[in-house]
Order: structure tokens, then C-alpha cells, then sequence
């Protein structure tokens, strides 16, 4: 076939001869003619006549060539017959030169899709979308209107090409400020997290989930989960791993996965992006108690709730299970990905715009009538192309269309999972029958760094009695260098202290002799992780150490020898590696003084470090000897060049003080020999009252910017008065509470007068109602207001207040109708 929009010409000479070896061609085949009957002659002749509209599907036109056919109608075909027709099937069959034309087909109609989910993931299947019905049987639209005319093109060589180059979005880092807020929030985020899966870990024990899920499991199953004693060691851990297979495969197909489980807490770059944004439609629903039950009867809801079913099936057939959970908190650390845009809403059309949209049926591009199949012409019967084949028509179905499930798009690494306790090993093994569907197998659990849905930072144990256990280690395959930058840990020692503390509200109270096999396991993980192969994981190592992630006062000691080298790429240098215990810290003089320690005399320093632009103003004054740091920086010393700092004894109770008249205490340590620090703000005034010498302890310095003011609190006495001293300010805060309390007393006595005074006047506003009602209310006003005084007159004589005024009790004595808030009678 020729190109599209084309016609193949044949040539004038080849035409000629073409003509000529005409009758010749005939005389030679006029005997094979006769031969052959005359209905196939006239369907060869059909045929012929039908070339024109092949039965097969036409290439598609090249956008190019679109334009100029949409301009020609293609000419109507011309019917030959006889004899004519025979030789034109013999040229046909021996040239090839034949003129073809193509007929253009119309223009597709173009199909939307509708996204149901919230998320704009370029990643999606072809299974999550839904296309639209279109229907054929309406025409094409107008194909002038399609744009590919001929555009005008501008260039101006004058102008320099300036490429824009693509800079990557980098985050900046956060301040101090933002990061100690951070951190407070992930630790709060943290505790929350720990509370949400103690409370479904205590669900897991429920008697009615239970009970309904106890009969999932047959006696086989039970029989493999409780291997019999007699056996061998091997022979109960097989038993036990056969029983956890044949329940995780029975699980795995009947509970369904209908919702989207927990997933990672992130940051949103904009406040804006949270304004709008909304959690998506297949989120997993707050559940109770109730709902936790009907979940466990339906056998439906996210992969969480599965995991969560499957520790209380375990539990149900005696196993002793852990129900394991990766938390999920918000990192305090700049590096993670943020939580990006929320998608803007699609507007969807209704039904009426989608129909207007719909070329209407024009009635002049009608086919004309439906002719005989050019298959039935080929029948060897005469009147086979007389008959008409009966249209049947379709009967449409009345059911509606079941709606297709949509796929859950999740991570591929488990949030949930549980862990089963191997008694024959003394070892707790993972299971986990719904997303990896493995088994002792710890390292499918944790998720790659690409994942952002998942991060594996803390995985806690929870078991059947409530306590918590840490098993990171366990998961993770370099915990030292990447996951431990995540934790709390990472902050310093106060970290460690934390989540030690947080852990201690989830633990059993003492160490059984599992949970020591245990924690010697873990160690045992973590002292076997082998040194990291690229540089950026070995900051912040608490192992290894790089002399580039060095901080400003850090320094080798001498001697340190190296532990290896690691490069910068393939053709980076080499460094060398060394040991985190052989870095020690350095601090300036004032630094360490105010750390209770002093540097030896004539110490050489091990490091100066840059001068600053502005120096810090003295803060002590008996450093004198501050004048003599070079210009070359501030020299520091290590631990090892410095000696506990001691200030002179108290010698006959007198105190020794500085020229400002107070004393260093910035440690215990400080406190001289013989004397005793007493820390409380009443204690200046209490030595002050006893008349002994005291020195005003300076613990510290409040910094407003670059300016500190010293705080003073409590004091330095002499050892053999510290007795006498507390005991004076014991009596002082005693004296200072009988003082609040008088001053309550007051109050309530002020009270109670303006309350008694309120009734009097109500009294006298119902004197004069002759009602019955106002009668029995007088009555009632009367009984309480004698109680009212007779608590008056008692709370007065507990308060010694002398009565000389001319008014009794808050009333007028002279009253005669109204004595002391009685009628008299």
C-alpha cells in the first residue's frame, strides 16, 4: 500500500506495454476461462469492484498529512465488469504498479479518567483506573478544527541563549529553637504512639475476640502450635513453625483488607498545606473496644487490625505472643521528606455536561443501505445473497454493576506484626502472615530508606501482660549508623534518660531470666554490625570516627592508632578511621572552671581555637591570667590536663569570698572543706538572723544575649551551723503560712458579712407579702439566717475580733423590729 495521502502513479511506457501484452495475456488464458463457471466469474468480478474498501483496518495518517486529506473527499469507486475485469485480476496478480488509495478514518474521541484517590502518585496502576464508556456510534467531530495550520516561527540570533539552570530544592537547616520544639513534640508524639498500642495489645487479650476467633483454628493447628514435650529441640521449633504456616496461610485468606493503616507522621513545609488538607477516604476509621470485636467477627479492616487479630488467635491457642509495633513519630531532624501539597480538587462534570459534550448525530452522514456481506457473495448458491441475516437484539441486564474494590496502595514493610516465643530456642521469632508473609525472618521488616510511608526508628514488644520491650536492634541492619540518628538518643545523654524513663511506666518491675537472654541477644546484634562503607554514616557514630566530622573542640589523645580507612568514592583519598572512645573533648579555662575543674599550671594546650570577632567580656575576676591568650585563638585542654577545682576552707566559721562577695558554686564539688551549701532562697535571711557569716552562692549565669547576669541562690556557711540555719527557715515558711492562712480567714469572714447582709435585705423585701407562698419562705429565710449567724458569731470569736462598734453581727442593734436578723416577737 502507498504512503497515506498519496497515489502511486504508474509510468507511461510501463502502461504502454501493459496494454500491449493485454490480448496476448487473454489468448494464452481464454482456456482456462472456459473452464471456470460463471458465478465465480462474477464474484472475481465483485471482488474487483470492492477494492476500494478493504476489509481490513487502514494504518494511521501522520499528523503532517492529517490537514492536507481532510481537504480531498476520496472519489467514488468505479465498478468494471466482464471481461475487463478478468484482465485487470491478471495484471493485478503479475504488476505490481496498481494505484491505491487510502480512506482516512475519523478521529478518536478522546477518554477521561477519574482519579478516586486523593494522593497525585504518578506511580499508579492500570487496575486503580476507571475508564469512561464511550460510545462509537456518534460521528466524529469536525476534523477543520483540529490546530495544524502553518504557524509563523520568529528567531532572533541577536539575543544570547541564557539556559536556565535546574538548582535543587534545598532544605535549610533548622534553627536551635525549632529543633528543641521539634524535639519536645516527638516526644510527646512518642508517648502517645506507646499509649495507642498498649490499649490494643490489651484489646488482643479480650475474652469475646477470643472467642471468635477460636474457631478459625482446627485441632491440627492446635496440635502443631503446642508441640508435645517428648520431642527434640529441632523437633518442637519445626512443630511450631508447621502450626504458624497452616494458621497465617488459613488467615491470610480470609481476613480482607478493606483500609489504610498508620503511616508516617511527616512536617509540611507550609502552613498553608495543612489548611486543606484532609486524610484520605480509605483511612482506618477510630475504633473502640466494640469496633475491635466486630472486626474480629467480620475478619475486615486495615493490615494494623489484621496483625493485631492474628496475636489474639496465637493467644487464643496458648501461644505466647508479642504484639510488635514500628512507631511512626514526627522526626525531630531536618533531613526527612516533607509532607508536600495537598492535591488540588478535581471539579467532575455532571452527567448532562458530559452528554453536551457529545457531538449530536448528524442525519446527512447517513451509510447508505446495508448491503449483503461480501463473505455470503462468495457462496456457491445463487441466492445467497438474498438472505438476511435476523437481527437479535441484546436484552440489557437489570443487576446493577458490582463496584470494582480499589487497591490499597500502602508500603511494603508491615507497621504491625507479631512475635512468637520459640521456647525450645528460648528466643522470640517474627511472624508475619499478611504483607510479607514470613516467618523467622527479622530482616524483611525493616523498610528501604526510599520509602517514605515507613520508617523503622522504634520497635516495641508488647506482651500478653502488659510489658514493653525495645527490640530495635533486632530489625534494623545498621542501627549505630542510621537508625540510632533518628531516636531520641541521638540528642545526648538526657535522651537515653528519657526514653528509658517513658519505657519504665510499660515494665514487668523486675528481669526474668528470658528478658536477660534477651537483652545479651541484642547486644550481641549491635556488637556485630560492621563498620559503615560510606562517610556520611560515620557521623555522629558512637563507634567510629572521622577526623572531618570532628567538631571545633574535639581532639585525637595522643598516641590513638587507626581502625581503617574508608574513601570518598572511587577516586576519593583515603581516611582514616578511629575509634569514638579515643576522642576526647577540650575546653577553655573558663569553661572548665565553671565545670568545677581547673587546668594545671604551665599545661601546654591541645588545640587553639579561631579567635572570635568579638571577645567575650570577663565574666570572673579572679582570673587574672585570661590576658594571655594569644592572638591565635583561645587555647583549649582535655580532661586529662585538669584537676577538680577546690576553694579555701572555712576556717573558725569564716567563710572565704570572692572580691564581689560571693562564691563560686557551680558543682557540689566546689563547696569548700568545712563548709555546707544550703540551697533555699529563705537562707540569706536566716543567717542574716543568727548573726554568722554566710557568702551568697553564685550558681550560674542568666545570658541575655551576650550580656549574663549572675544568679545567687541559697548560701555557703560553716558546717557546724547548718542545723540552727535550717531550722530558722523552717520556722520562717511556718510563720509565712499562719500568715496566708489569717489573711483566708479575713477574706472569708468578708464574705460570709456581705452574704448575711444580701438575706437581711431579701428578709425585708418579703415583710409585707401577705401570701401564703411569702409566708413559707419567710419561714425557711428565718431558719437560715439564724444559722447563718450562729456560724458568723463562731468563726468571729475563732478570729478574736473585738465587737465595740455600734453594729452586732453585720445588723443594727438598736433595731428593734429586726434583732440580729430575727423578728421579734
Amino acid at each position: 500500500m502507498a504512503m497515506a495521502g498519496r497515489k502511486r502513479t504508474v509510468p507511461r511506457n510501463h502502461a504502454r506495454n501493459t496494454t500491449a501484452s493485454g490480448p496476448s495475456r487473454l489468448t494464452r488464458s481464454s482456456a482456462r476461462r472456459s473452464e471456470v463457471p460463471d458465478i465465480y466469474q462474477e464474484m472475481l468480478a465483485e471482488t474487483q469492484s470492492n477494492a476500494t474498501t478493504p476489509e481490513r483496518p487502514l494504518k494511521r495518517r501522520r499528523p503532517s498529512q492529517r490537514n492536507a486529506q481532510s481537504l480531498q473527499e476520496p472519489d467514488p469507486p468505479q465498478v468494471i465488469s466482464g471481461r475487463e475485469n478478468v484482465g485487470n485480476v491478471e495484471n493485478a496478480e503479475d504488476e505490481e504498479d496498481v494505484q491505491f488509495e487510502d480512506v482516512s478514518l475519523p478521529a478518536a474521541t478522546i477518554q477521561t479518567v477519574y482519579r478516586d484517590s486523593e494522593e497525585e502518585d504518578s506511580e499508579e496502576e492500570d487496575d486503580d483506573i476507571q475508564f469512561e464508556d464511550v460510545h462509537f456510534s456518534f460521528p466524529p467531530p469536525n476534523p477543520d478544527s483540529t490546530e495544524y495550520g502553518p504557524k509563523d516561527l520568529e528567531l532572533d540570533f541577536s539575543a544570547r541563549a541564557t539556559t536556565a539552570r535546574k538548582t535543587a530544592d534545598k532544605r535549610k537547616p533548622i534553627n536551635r529553637a525549632e529543633k528543641d520544639r521539634r524535639i519536645e513534640i516527638h516526644k510527646t508524639h512518642l508517648l502517645c504512639l506507646l499509649a495507642h498500642v498498649a490499649r490494643r495489645n490489651q484489646w488482643c487479650n479480650d475474652s469475646a475476640v477470643q472467642d471468635s476467633l477460636e474457631t478459625l483454628l482446627t485441632n491440627k493447628m492446635v496440635n502443631y502450635l503446642n508441640p508435645a514435650a517428648h520431642l527434640t529441640q529441632f523437633g518442637r521449633a519445626q512443630s511450631l513453625k508447621d502450626g504458624l504456616q497452616h494458621v497465617g496461610d488459613m488467615f491470610k485468606i480470609k481476613f480482607q483488607i478493606t483500609e489504610r493503616g498508620i503511616r508516617r507522621a511527616l512536617w509540611a513545609e507550609n502552613e498553608e498545606h495543612l489548611q486543606n488538607y484532609k486524610l484520605p477516604d480509605d483511612a482506618e476509621s477510630p475504633m473502640e473496644r466494640l469496633g475491635f470485636r466486630e472486626a474480629a467477627r467480620s475478619l475486615r479492616g486495615s493490615r494494623d487490625v489484621g496483625a493485631q487479630l492474628y496475636c489474639a488467635l496465637l493467644r487464643s491457642a496458648g501461644v505466647e505472643a508479642r504484639l510488635v509495633c514500628s512507631l511512626q513519630p514526627l522526626a525531630f531532624t531536618s533531613g526527612g521528606p516533607p509532607l508536600g501539597k495537598p492535591p488540588k480538587p478535581k471539579e467532575r462534570m455532571s452527567l448532562e455536561e458530559q452528554y453536551a459534550r457529545i457531538p449530536k448525530y448528524d442525519s446527512t452522514l447517513d451509510s447508505p443501505a446495508p448491503t449483503s456481506s461480501p463473505i455470503r457473495r462468495r457462496l456457491g448458491h445463487p441466492n445467497a445473497t438474498a438472505f438476511q441475516v435476523p437481527i437479535i437484539p441484546t436484552a440489557s441486564s437489570s443487576r446493577a454493576t458490582l463496584p470494582i474494590p480499589k487497591r490499597i496502595r500502602e508500603s511494603p514493610s508491615p507497621i504491625y506484626w507479631v512475635e512468637i516465643l520459640d521456647e525450645a530456642h528460648q528466643k522470640w521469632q517474627p511472624a508475619d502472615p499478611l504483607v510479607t508473609d514470613s516467618f523467622w525472618k527479622p530482616q524483611k521488616m525493616e523498610p528501604p530508606a526510599s520509602d517514605k510511608e515507613n520508617c523503622m526508628s522504634y520497635v516495641v514488644a508488647f506482651e500478653a501482660d502488659g510489658t514493653a520491650k525495645d527490640v530495635t536492634r533486632r530489625y534494623t541492619k545498621a542501627y549505630n549508623a542510621k537508625t540510632r540518628k533518628m531516636r531520641i538518643e541521638s540528642i545526648g545523654v538526657a535522651g537515653e534518660r528519657w526514653w528509658r524513663k517513658a519505657l519504665r511506666a510499660y515494665s514487668r518491675g523486675y528481669t526474668t531470666d528470658l528478658d536477660q537472654i534477651e537483652n545479651n541477644e541484642l547486644a550481641a546484634i549491635e556488637s556485630r554490625e560492621p563498620m559503615p562503607r560510606n562517610i556520611a554514616d560515620f557521623k555522629d557514630h558512637p563507634i567510629y570516627a572521622l577526623k572531618r566530622h570532628f567538631r571545633r573542640n574535639e581532639v585525637l589523645v595522643p598516641g590513638a592508632s587507626p581502625s581503617g580507612t574508608v574513601g570518598a568514592g572511587s577516586t576519593g583519598p583515603l581516611e582514616k578511621i578511629y575509634r569514638r572512645k579515643d576522642v576526647r573533648v577540650a575546653r577553655s579555662r573558663e569553661k572548665w572552671y565553671r565545670m568545677g575543674r581547673e587546668v594545671f599550671a604551665n599545661e601546654i594546650p591541645v588545640k587553639f581555637l579561631p579567635k572570635r570577632t568579638k571577645q567575650k567580656a570577663d565574666s570572673f575576676g579572679d582570673d587574672a591570667g585570661d590576658d594571655t591568650e594569644e592572638a591565635v585563638g583561645t587555647p583549649i585542654y582535655t580532661v586529662d590536663q585538669t584537676v577538680p577545682f577546690k576553694h579555701p576552707p572555712v576556717v573558725d566559721g569564716r567563710v572565704p569570698k570572692n572580691r564581689f562577695g560571693n562564691l563560686d558554686i557551680y558543682v557540689p564539688s566546689m563547696v569548700p572543706e568545712g563548709g555546707a551549701y544550703v540551697a533555699d532562697e529563705l537562707a540569706p535571711r536566716s543567717a542574716f538572723i543568727l548573726g554568722i557569716d554566710y557568702a551568697p552562692a553564685l550558681t550560674g549565669f542568666h545570658f541575655k544575649g551576650r550580656h549574663g547576669t549572675a544568679v545567687l541562690h541559697g548560701v555557703v556557711i560553716a558546717a557546724e551551723h547548718e542545723e540552727a540555719v535550717r531550722a530558722v527557715i523552717t520556722g520562717l515558711k511556718d510563720r509565712e503560712e499562719e500568715l496566708e492562712r489569717e489573711q483566708r480567714t479575713r477574706e472569708v469572714l468578708k464574705t460570709w458579712r456581705l452574704f448575711l447582709m444580701n438575706l437581711r435585705v431579701r428578709q425585708r423585701i418579703w415583710a409585707d407579702v401577705d401570701s401564703e407562698d411569702g409566708a413559707l419562705e419567710k419561714d425557711a429565710m428565718n431558719l437560715d439566717n439564724g444559722k447563718a449567724i450562729a456560724y458568723e458569731h463562731a468563726l468571729e470569736d475563732e478570729a478574736q475580733q473585738n465587737d465595740e462598734s455600734d453594729e452586732a453581727g453585720g445588723f443594727v442593734a438598736d433595731d428593734d423590729d429586726y434583732a440580729g436578723g430575727f423578728i421579734a416577737d
